[in-house]
């Protein structure tokens, strides 16, 4: 079964509107947990807009599943890491002020600075994953890093599959294969949602996991977090 984390950045911003503590993001990772799912993601960002550095520590404790967390390894979000020590770290080229990712690595071009950030991570006991697009030349340049994981942005899959256009399953199906080939673990995730979860797992050879937030806060005000969770995993299985 491919294992579902929950991003719960959207939960973070809902909680920053207002200031305060509600929701409470500690007690909402614990019930996510409590639901079903395999893992918690976030994704902190430099401008600290939805999930805040202080939040990575406090959900250190209550993860008892798999803490992912997601960023643009730059000096303050390595020292993070560092200091959680969560049992995978994805690293994503994110600009500064960027409102949500838009492209994976170039794995060529930042190949050097790439191996050496793994590898700090890697001697702390920390799997490592690297957001790619489906293009073969970032994966081989994916494997020249050292990274455990690539994980497949699938912003691109989301879009097409919603527009009717199947085929886009394609060029994913090629990158896992040559991942597989690699052996490298394969997770994915962006813009996945309950009407395109079970088309993509059924197609990805040996995907591994799925970290997915935006679709899934957002269905969920509509059946409720503890039915949409469960109905992911259904649909994982």
């Amino acid at each position: 079964m491919t294992k579902l984390s929950v991003n719960i950045n959207k939960i973070a911003t809902l909680r920053n509107a207002r200031g305060g503590n509600v929701p409470n993001l500690v007690q909402v990772a614990k019930d996510i947990q409590k639901f079903g799912a395999q893992g918690i993601t976030i994704h902190p960002r430099p401008d600290e807009r939805h999930i805040r550095y202080q939040d990575a520590r406090d959900l250190k404790p209550i993860v008892y599943t798999e803490f992912n967390i997601e960023g643009n390894p730059q000096h303050n979000f390595i020292d993070l890491v560092l200091e959680c020590k969560p049992e995978q770290v994805t690293l994503v080229p994110d600009a500064i002020g960027a409102i949500t990712s838009s492209a994976g690595w170039d794995t060529k071009k930042n190949q050097s600075y790439l191996t050496e950030v793994i590898q700090e991570f890697q001697r702390n006991g920390i799997r490592t994953s690297i957001f790619v697009d489906p293009i073969s030349e970032m994966i081989e340049g994916a494997k020249k890093t050292g990274t455990d994981r690539i994980e497949l942005y699938t912003e691109e899959f989301a879009q097409q599959y919603g527009l009717g256009n199947h085929r886009v399953i394609e060029a994913y199906i090629k990158a896992a294969i040559m991942a597989n080939e690699l052996n490298l673990g394969i997770n994915a995730g962006h813009d996945l949602s309950l009407d395109n979860i079970k088309f993509f797992k059924e197609n990805i050879p040996d995907l591994l996991e799925v970290s997915i937030g935006h679709a899934l806060i957002s269905e969920a005000l509509y059946f409720g977090l503890d039915n949409v969770v469960n109905m992911y995993l259904q649909k994982l299985k």
